[in-house]
């Protein structure tokens, strides 16, 4: 998929071309400020070629890159970053590598699937006059609001372990619903490490695009302004990642006393055998003399002393508070 972005009166207007555009002649009769490629086949990377003379790599998104190689300059002037974005997907959140290439005024994106970041700029430049001056204004936008969006997700993940808080902190949580509970934290640490993940991604290349000395003042303080952000999110993520640990620790609390109490009802009721099991042996016993062998009411008189002995100690357990 190829999205082509253009200029009009300092607002940035944008258009799916992919359907449109049948050549690179076709291509050349718009001036991009950004084009944004989706999975991009490699005719359109023919087109890039032919008409920006920019050849984009076959692995330029593969996540086994070095990490040196993440942001450089070539000597024709290329300004390459890869970064990663995030997508909270409620069946798998991930994080998505995006390769960025500035040349020429013009940014190039290639990534393999739509991103919501994405989505919120364009949504964005459409009702804000004058929000996109030049190709690095778009990349600052977009770390910007892949800045918010890890935030609004931060939120998400608060509202959820206050579900959960509730959940685990009343008085009794059952093995199923500690089964439950810890899937539900396992998911909202996976959530809160990617955006740490994501927030460190950004920071690293916004810093880069400071240190290149590429931007003008007012973009610099811009980026100073996202730096700050994301420093504020670091905190909140330690946070997060504290109260999960404690929840985590509570309900595995909850399961050890549930298994306790298991294995306390399994110890009474060994101790309150040993009486009648000790008793049994005893008449099990053969010896010649035992004047209980000759008594009509010996075997009555045997199970009531073994009933006796079993509800003893049952009755010393209950005074004491053990069996609750």
């Amino acid at each position: 998929m190829l999205n082509v972005f253009t200029l009009d009166n300092g607002r940035l207007r944008g258009g799916l071309f992919q359907e449109e555009i049948a050549s690179s002649e076709a291509l050349s009769q718009v001036r991009p400020i950004w084009v944004d490629l989706e999975d991009p086949s490699a005719e359109e990377k023919g087109w890039i070629r032919d008409h920006f003379g920019l050849n984009i790599p076959e692995d330029i998104v593969d996540d086994d890159l070095e990490e040196s190689a993440r942001f450089y300059e070539e000597d024709n002037g290329e300004l390459h970053i890869r970064s990663d974005f995030l997508i909270d997907d409620d069946s798998s959140p991930r994080n998505v590598r995006v390769a960025f290439i500035l040349f020429n005024n013009v940014l190039f994106s290639i990534h393999k699937e739509d991103l919501p970041v994405f989505r919120l700029l364009r949504l964005r430049a459409r009702r804000i006059p004058a929000l996109i001056e030049d190709a690095k204004d778009v990349l600052l936008k977009l770390y910007d609001a892949d800045a918010e969006y890890s935030a609004d997700v931060l939120e998400g993940i608060y509202d959820s372990l206050e579900k959960v808080s509730a959940r685990v902190l009343k008085s009794e949580v059952n093995d199923a619903e500690a089964a439950e509970v810890l899937a539900a934290i396992a998911r909202e640490e996976d959530l809160n490490g990617r955006i740490r993940r994501n927030v460190m991604d950004t920071r690293r290349a916004v810093s880069f695009m400071m240190r290149s000395r590429m931007l003008n003042a007012e973009q610099f303080e811009e980026s100073r302004q996202i730096l700050r952000d994301i420093d504020s999110l670091d905190s909140h993520t330690a946070f997060l990642f504290d109260k999960i640990n404690f929840l985590m620790d509570a309900t595995v609390g909850f399961i050890n006393i549930n298994q306790n109490k298991i294995i306390k009802i399994f110890s009474v009721a060994s101790v309150a055998l040993l009486p009648p099991t000790l008793i049994a042996s005893i008449y099990g016993m053969n010896f010649k003399f035992m004047p209980e062998l000759d008594w009509s009411l010996g075997y009555p008189y045997a199970l009531l002393l073994m009933a006796a002995s079993v509800a003893a100690p049952l009755i010393y357990f209950r005074r004491k508070g053990w069996m609750r």
